[in-house]
């Protein structure tokens, strides 16, 4: 079985996102999507929260999973038993950090492969911070996200 992880703080999913696991999915036997647990971040959506958006969101797809991890990933996929790390590249400047995260994996596990997607191109622009502030403000971003995480976006901010 070929197994891929999909890391990621995903807070919360968007619809980039989500294009990168489907098109993961298409390509392997299983893909795992991690939800980072990283004490340096204040996520707005908790642990718990981002992984149950995430399996609402992805509920119809039968190989893909979704696990949180504090740790090294590459500890994370060779426990899971996993050939590769997928991330998704939106621009050049994210190339960048991804490749020092890349190499820096090899270096740690050079058994471990990583693998780079772009999103179809009407996900370019999105990123997670975009999304929150866009729903702070009230605006629609319905195209953005799938329902379950808009309504959790705009529930977090009506309080």
């Amino acid at each position: 079985m070929k197994r891929i992880v999909y890391p990621g703080t995903f807070d919360p999913i968007h619809n980039g996102h989500l294009d990168i696991a489907l098109k993961a999915a298409e390509l392997f036997d299983e893909l795992i999507l991690v939800v980072a647990v990283n004490q340096e971040k204040s996520p707005l959506f908790s642990d718990s929260e981002r992984v149950e958006l995430i399996k609402e969101s992805l509920s119809g797809v039968k190989n893909i999973k979704v696990d949180t991890f504090n740790g090294l990933i590459v500890d994370f996929v060779r426990s899971n038993d996993a050939v590769a790390i997928i991330r998704g590249l939106r621009h050049v400047s994210d190339f960048e950090f991804e490749f020092q995260m890349a190499m820096m994996n090899f270096n740690l596990n050079p058994n471990i492969k990583s693998m780079f997607m772009m999103p179809d191109e009407k996900y370019i622009h999105l990123n997670s911070t975009v999304i929150k502030d866009v729903g702070r403000l009230g605006g629609n971003i319905s195209d953005y996200v799938p329902k379950c995480v808009e309504d959790a976006l705009y529930e977090k901010y009506s309080v």
